[in-house]
């Protein structure tokens, strides 16, 4: 199980990775359009040119903050201990799905499996956190049953 728990945290990290580079490169690209902006404009319509690619860079510059407080937070999970009850780091299978609460990187396929990564904080990484084998509890008008956690 430790094998599917490193493929789920590497899925995460790839995931976290992605959304780096994607908050990296639309920054790059928004300072390169105001830079082309300046050289071919001139009055009120550089001046809101230029302000739209600020408050783009600024958008993606949150984005990427928030990208690497995930990778943080990431770095922060153990992922190869067992567990008896739901933590951070831990491999939750119920009857209505398989959740890897880490971080929140959405559905994630290994081995042909889906698996969710959800965050502790999120709603469903709430309810999860704490739970053990046989624990039961309701989200959304839909009932869970813990069946295992590694």
């Amino acid at each position: 199980m430790n094998e599917l728990k490193e493929k789920l945290y590497k899925a995460c990290i790839d995931s976290i990775a992605k959304r780096i580079n994607e908050a990296k490169q639309a920054i790059n690209d928004a300072n390169e359009a105001a830079t082309e902006e300046s050289k071919s404009s001139a009055g009120d319509k550089y001046e809101t040119g230029r302000e739209m690619m600020q408050q783009e860079t600024a958008r993606n510059l949150l984005q990427l903050n928030e990208a690497n407080k995930l990778m943080v937070s990431l770095n922060q999970i153990t992922h190869n201990t067992a567990l008896s009850s739901a933590e951070s780091g831990s491999l939750v299978f119920t009857d209505n799905g398989k959740f890897y609460i880490a971080v929140s990187a959405g559905s994630i396929r290994v081995d042909n499996e889906t698996y969710f990564a959800v965050s502790p904080a999120s709603p469903i990484g709430q309810k999860l956190m704490g739970r053990k084998p046989g624990d039961g509890f309701s989200l959304n008008g839909k009932n869970y049953k813990v069946e295992k956690i590694y």
